[in-house]
C-alpha cells in the first residue's frame, strides 16, 4: 500500500530520481523550456518552484541552500540574477505544463515546461490587448426592434 506516499516516484530509486530532478531543473533554468515526459515535467514543477521562490531572497544562505537541491553553480548564478528578478512580483505559479501529444516510440504523453515569463509570444499577445475584454457577449435586444418593420400588405393596397 502506497499510504502517505504523495511524490511520483517515477520508477527510478532515490539517488537516480535526485540526480533526474536535479540536471532537469538545471537544464529548466538555462534553456526556460524543455520537452520532457508529462510525469517529469510534473515532477520537475514540485521540485523547481520551491527554488523560483527561495531565490527572490538574494542571500548567501538562500544561495548555499539552492545549490544544496541544484548542484549546479551556473543554474544557482543564472538562477538568482536572471530569473528571480523576472519573477519578483509573482506569487507562485512560476512553470507552465503544456501538453504537446505522444511520443511515437513508445506513446508517452509529452509535455513542453516552460517559465511563464519567459514566453515571449504569450506576454507580447497579452501587452497587445491590454484593456479589451476576452468575453463575447450576445447583441442587444433594443438594436432588433429598432429597426423598421415593412409590411407587405400596405404595399399591395397602393398599386
Amino acid at each position: 500500500m502506497r499510504h502517505g506516499k504523495k511524490f511520483n516516484h517515477l520508477g527510478r530509486k532515490k539517488g537516480h530520481r535526485e540526480a533526474l530532478l536535479r540536471n532537469l531543473a538545471a537544464a529548466l533554468i538555462e534553456h526556460k523550456r524543455i520537452n520532457t515526459t508529462l510525469a517529469k515535467a510534473k515532477a520537475l514543477r514540485r521540485f523547481v518552484e520551491p527554488l523560483v521562490t527561495k531565490s527572490k531572497d538574494n542571500t548567501t544562505h538562500s544561495r548555499r541552500i539552492v545549490f544544496k537541491y541544484l548542484n549546479n553553480k551556473y543554474a544557482v548564478t543564472e538562477l538568482f540574477d536572471v530569473v528571480a528578478p523576472k519573477v519578483g512580483d509573482r506569487p507562485g505559479g512560476y512553470t507552465r505544463v503544456i501538453r504537446m501529444g505522444f511520443r511515437k516510440g513508445d506513446g508517452a504523453e509529452m509535455a513542453m515546461i516552460e517559465f511563464v515569463d519567459f514566453n515571449e509570444l504569450m506576454l507580447a499577445a497579452k501587452s497587445a490587448t491590454p484593456g479589451k475584454s476576452r468575453r463575447r457577449r450576445r447583441r442587444s435586444s433594443a438594436k432588433k426592434t429598432a429597426t423598421p418593420v415593412v409590411k407587405t400588405e400596405a404595399k399591395k393596397e397602393e398599386e
